[in-house]
């Protein structure tokens, strides 16, 4: 059997010996996640033939609004994984606090704990521009049987167990990594089975794409800036390329394959930046350093913050290995003088 004949079912099958936990629970809820991907890329395809586009009328618990497609996409990610019973708690961009669950003994006796971002750049649906869905996998620290706490979620990103996020393009895809290389599946439609398409996906040694909302310029901190003003020069294999989607699957999934940074810093307006560590920053940092790439605040490796509130953000920087570390230059260098 060939690489790209080889389905994410038969995949995670073969993988499971490699994750020291291996149960079957990991597999079922990877699974779980691959068939509520379908569900919402159905939606996704077809959101512009019925009402599922704009705002639902209601704000999230970022203050921001709620697409429809927000909505349907996260009760479809929550139904799927507590109708299968294979997870003790959810956390959600999209819901205020976390969810408790208890296991088909009435019990809250399953191992993990999921966290999300049911529709990552949801604000592009109308423009059918492509979005995402990223999640984020941990084992609960709190003992089994017992409902889950804030502190099964409140786990440093470096605990991960696994990590991944579905684009919603021009083909779907699903890409994830359970701590052992990072690999991409396509979706055939015709028959809704992914297939590996993206093997071991690493980030290339060089990058010369850089993807930051330039519109943001004047309320940068002084090292962003004086990055931005260095990947434009003319010298040494620059000015690099700037692209930015708007969408952080988006950009991060280009960057992944063409070789680039994606930076959301801090600005006067948002001082702790705007991503969120949980739902977005720790699952694409896994992602990143197990694809040969790196990811910060600009300061500290993002996998060891210690998260201390669900909703929690922080500056982002996350790419290739090489880029990321000449940001980080620059950012210490003005850290000071700010």
């Amino acid at each position: 059997m060939t690489q790209h004949n080889k389905t994410l079912g038969e995949f995670i099958i073969n993988k499971q010996s490699e994750f020291k936990y291996s149960s079957g629970e990991l597999s079922r809820l990877i699974n779980s996640i691959r068939l509520a991907g379908k569900i919402v890329n159905h939606e996704v395809n077809k959101a512009g033939l019925v009402d599922i586009l704009g705002t639902a009328g209601a704000e999230n618990i970022q203050g921001e609004d709620q697409q429809k497609l927000d909505v349907y996409a996260n009760e479809v990610f929550i139904n799927t994984l507590v109708n299968r019973e294979i997870v003790c708690g959810i956390a959600s961009e999209e819901e205020d606090d976390f969810i408790s669950i208890k296991g088909g003994n009435s019990k809250n006796d399953n191992k993990y704990v999921v966290l999300m971002d049911p529709l990552d750049g949801s604000s592009n649906i109308d423009v059918n521009v492509s979005v995402g869905t990223i999640f984020s996998i941990y084992r609960r620290v709190t003992p089994s049987g017992t409902p889950v706490t804030l502190e099964d979620f409140l786990q440093p990103g470096n605990q991960q167990v696994a990590a991944g996020y579905i684009v919603y393009g021009t083909s779907t895809m699903i890409v994830y990594s359970t701590g052992h290389g990072v690999n991409g599946f396509t979706l055939n439609p015709a028959i809704g089975t992914y297939y590996l398409s993206h093997p071991n996906m690493k980030f290339p040694e060089k990058g010369n794409i850089y993807s930051v909302n330039e519109g943001n310029y004047i309320h940068f901190p002084k090292g962003v800036k004086k990055y931005i003003k260095y990947c434009q020069e003319e010298k040494d294999n620059r000015p690099y390329t700037s692209r930015y989607i708007g969408s952080l699957v988006s950009d991060f999934h280009r960057n992944m394959i063409k070789g680039g940074i994606y930076i959301y810093p801090s600005t006067s307006k948002n001082p702790n930046g705007k991503l969120r560590l949980l739902y977005e920053c720790n699952p694409m940092a896994f992602l990143a350093e197990r694809a040969g790439g790196k990811a910060s605040d600009g300061f500290t490796r993002i996998l060891d913050i210690k998260p201390t509130e669900l909703h929690q953000r922080v500056p982002f920087f996350c790419g290739n290995t090489e880029m990321v570390e000449k940001a980080e230059k620059f950012m210490n260098k003005t850290y000071k003088k700010e």
